[in-house]
């Protein structure tokens, strides 16, 4: 920032996107440091407000490999809805209710949710990535067809995940974006998932963001360890701790092609 002095603060500037020593002009802020923080704010309206391409995130992933997802909704019916009314967010409409139904889809291993939750950019950004490293890692898992979700909140995996009688559910959703991460995505997992789980009963692997947070490598690596340890005891939440010690990608990831 050329009218911020180079102050001892500089250095720890440098190090982290957290707005720390930004010098002053008058009472105020230097202009450079103003400008930042106004692009940022205006980059997170930019991630809540706009609507998931869950037309384009489907033909993402089919092109990647995978069966059709199935398009689901909630019973927020558009953006301003879904930021007013938590709730509605939390449950499927009855339409999806009976796509569901009417597939007939017999017990599965997961349930993949992928819901745009408060920044799409996360989702459109990051999810068909983490989906394809997951799979990679859980070839032998018997997955329910994707399920993409507009104006979802986390609980509606749960819903999803007790209709096709999943052992387990994972929801990629956006995260809430701050002032300086406006793509972050969260990845949340719930043994037996049922209508009125609580929080306390999923495990969360947050800020995956590459390349300022975790990569899909990165977080498909927390997830499968996660995963495989909640189908061996039966369980998710504060009873399963995340033990699981980094590794780096295996050679056959680090050779795949971009999802």
């Amino acid at each position: 920032m050329s009218d911020v002095p180079d102050l001892p603060s500089s250095r720890l500037r440098r190090a982290t996107p957290a707005r720390i020593g930004l010098g002053r002009a008058g009472a105020g802020m230097p202009t450079a440091p103003m400008l930042e923080f106004q692009m940022a704010h205006a980059l997170a309206r930019d991630a809540v407000q706009t609507p998931l391409d869950a037309d384009a995130l489907a033909a993402t992933l089919v092109q990647a490999g995978f069966p059709s997802p199935l398009l689901l909704a909630t019973g927020a019916g558009d953006r301003t809805t879904y930021l007013a009314r938590p709730d509605l967010g939390r449950r499927l409409d009855q339409a999806s209710r009976l796509l569901l139904k009417e597939r007939g889809i017999s017990a599965c291993d997961v349930a993949l949710v992928i819901a745009d939750g408060l920044s799409a950019t996360a989702v459109e950004s990051h999810a068909p990535a983490l989906v394809r490293a997951l799979q990679m890692r859980l070839t032998d898992w018997n997955w329910a067809p994707i399920g993409i979700v507009r104006q979802g909140r986390v609980a509606v995996g749960d819903e999803i995940g007790a209709l096709l009688s999943a052992d387990l559910v994972l929801v990629l959703i956006g995260e809430r974006p701050g002032l300086s991460s406006p793509d972050s995505l969260g990845a949340y997992l719930t043994w037996a998932p049922r209508i009125g789980r609580s929080d306390a009963e999923r495990n969360c692997v947050s800020n995956i963001r590459p390349p300022h947070g975790l990569t899909p490598d990165q977080a498909a690596d927390k997830l499968a360890w996660l995963m495989t340890q909640a189908r061996r005891r039966r369980l998710t939440g504060t009873a399963l701790k995340d033990e699981h010690a980094a590794l780096p990608p295996s050679p056959a990831t680090l050779d795949a092609p971009e999802g």
